[in-house]
């Protein structure tokens, strides 16, 4: 049975000392998740830059004068070549992402369906992050294929319009509706180091807790400055506070899939190794995060060599749903 969490009850756990909080963390890892199993996941940006938003974080946004080249929507060959190159670099989740505000009804739309399908047929789960979607539109992607959709909370509701001010916090928590009532796998997090306080985090954590069901995913991405976005000069997020708000994630969440997301970078292999312990058991590989650096595949695998980690394979989650 799921618990009801309240926001006092998350803050006290985060509040936990470190070495303890950890302690917890994994042993609730260990009750729900398969020891040493981390899924390696591909991301994709097949529309990149001009997005009309103003998301304080992003170099994607066109208001911002970032170094981020406005592209095009891919061609589907294109993509397909990039999932076989995830695939043989070990992932079994490859997510695409576009930088819409919006899904429109449209011919970008048909061809998004078009790699979907094509993605799927290569025995990958397939992700999509492409902005708000209408239950119709999250239809639609579910019976291309389409595994999960992602479309992260960000921050807390009451330090959203700190953030973004081109839509609302309902507007996110609408589109999550959307995909849950399509049948497709919710994926759905935020981002710390953006000057939020604690309190914002624990909001953040509340209300993914309060979804029903709970996300099948969870991603918790530290912030990636980037120079020309309001957030260039926030200081970089420290790895403790990574792995506080892993841990706390894996004990308020206990069945989610906990990503270690953007930021990975400037992580040492021990501090990644902490978040593992704490209870992430995803990752995403391959050089780049949409727009932002991210390590390469061969330095994720010495990793998993190293640590004894195993890559969990593709749909693993869906057949242990199958046989229960």
């Amino acid at each position: 049975m799921i618990k009801d969490w309240t926001k006092e009850e998350i803050l006290d756990v985060y509040n936990t000392p470190l070495l303890e909080l950890i302690a917890k963390a994994a042993e609730v890892h260990k009750t729900h998740h398969k020891t040493g199993e981390v899924q390696v996941s591909s991301l994709l940006s097949i529309k990149t830059g001009g997005c009309p938003e103003d998301c304080a974080y992003c170099p994607q946004a066109a208001r911002y004068n970032t170094e981020v080249k406005v592209h095009k929507l891919m061609d589907v060959a294109e993509v397909s070549a990039c999932a076989d190159n995830a695939k043989a670099g070990g992932a079994s989740r490859m997510c695409l992402g576009a930088a819409w505000r919006e899904v429109r009804d449209n011919r970008d739309f048909e061809k998004v369906l078009d790699m979907v399908k094509t993605i799927n047929s290569k025995g990958l789960e397939v992700c999509a992050t492409l902005g708000m979607v209408t239950e119709d539109q999250a239809k639609r992607l579910a019976e291309a294929g389409l595994y999960a959709y992602n479309h992260n909370l960000d921050t807390s509701e009451e330090n959203y319009n700190n953030i973004i001010t081109t839509r609302n916090y309902d507007d996110r928590l609408n589109t999550l509706k959307n995909v849950r009532k399509a049948g497709l796998t919710v994926c759905s997090g935020g981002i710390i180091g953006m000057g939020e306080s604690v309190n914002d985090r624990v909001g953040m954590l509340y209300t993914l807790s309060l979804l029903r069901p709970q996300p099948e995913s969870v991603p918790i991405n530290a912030l990636v400055a980037v120079e020309g976005t309001p957030m260039e000069e926030q200081p970089p997020v420290p790895i403790w506070d990574m792995v506080r708000m892993i841990a706390t994630a894996r004990i308020v969440l206990p069945k989610t899939a906990v990503r270690l997301s953007a930021g990975r970078l400037s992580m040492s292999m021990e501090g990644q190794a902490l978040c593992f312990l704490a209870g992430a058991n995803s990752i995403f590989a391959g050089d780049k995060l949409l727009t932002t650096p991210n390590p390469e595949y061969n330095q994720d695998m010495e990793m998993f060599n190293i640590l004894g980690l195993t890559p969990k394979k593709a749909f693993a989650d869906k057949l242990k749903e199958e046989l229960v």
